[in-house]
């Protein structure tokens, strides 16, 4: 990636937010999140960097944030249609410049656009990607697109990798992805130690282009 750690800030906890926010973390980044719900934000205040109970309305808030400090900001208020349009566009005003918004339709992602939005998601969409991609591969438990061209992928370590130290899989020459973290049954390591050796059971959480990792799939048993 770019640079080792980034931050972002997700508004909206709920399934999609909730999911962006902790993988995210999980990466290693530094992520605020944000919900007008004090008990979701409780919920999430051992997951994420920071959380905070606040209503996105509010653009005095927002502003005391720092949002157009942030490296991207979601916008995830799935419910409100109307609050997801106001915080986009109060975000663009206040200078963020990579607002990523979520829409249950295109009608919506076309307001969503035409108001600055920089990416809209569609998550039921989404969804029936990951379902087809975790039928057609047996041993992939997550897949998510991330962006116009990067998809992460959670897998457990294909028969092909098995025994072999992470440096030599040779995964960022063969395929331009990256393994950005190795779970085994004791601990999780992230970012893993290119000399861990990748044993059956492992579960590994791969990143890169959408290319490298459909070519990677062809692989995986």
């Amino acid at each position: 990636m770019a640079k080792d750690k980034m931050q972002f800030a997700i508004i909206g906890l709920g399934r999609f937010g909730g999911s962006v926010a902790k993988t995210l973390h999980q990466l290693g980044h530094e992520v605020l999140g944000i919900d007008s719900d004090a008990e979701v934000v409780q919920e999430f205040s051992n997951e994420l960097t920071h959380v905070i109970s606040m209503d996105a309305h509010d653009e005095e808030a927002l502003r005391s944030q720092g949002m157009h400090n942030f490296d991207a900001v979601v916008v995830a208020i799935g419910a409100n249609v109307e609050a997801n349009l106001f915080t986009t566009l109060m975000l663009k005003d206040l200078g963020v410049k990579n607002v990523i918004a979520m829409a249950n339709d295109v009608v919506q992602g076309r307001m969503l656009k035409k108001i600055g939005a920089t990416q809209v998601v569609y998550p039921h969409a989404d969804m029936g990607r990951r379902v087809a991609h975790k039928l057609c591969v047996k041993s992939m438990i997550d897949y998510m697109e991330l962006g116009n061209d990067l998809t992460i992928i959670e897998l457990r370590v294909p028969s092909f990798l098995i025994g072999k130290n992470l440096k030599n899989t040779k995964l960022r020459e063969n395929y331009g992805v990256n393994v950005v973290a190795v779970k085994t049954a004791k601990q999780t390591f992230i970012p893993p130690n290119p000399d861990i050796a990748l044993e059956k059971g492992d579960v590994v959480v791969i990143i890169g282009k959408h290319e490298g990792i459909k070519k990677l799939e062809v692989q995986i048993d």
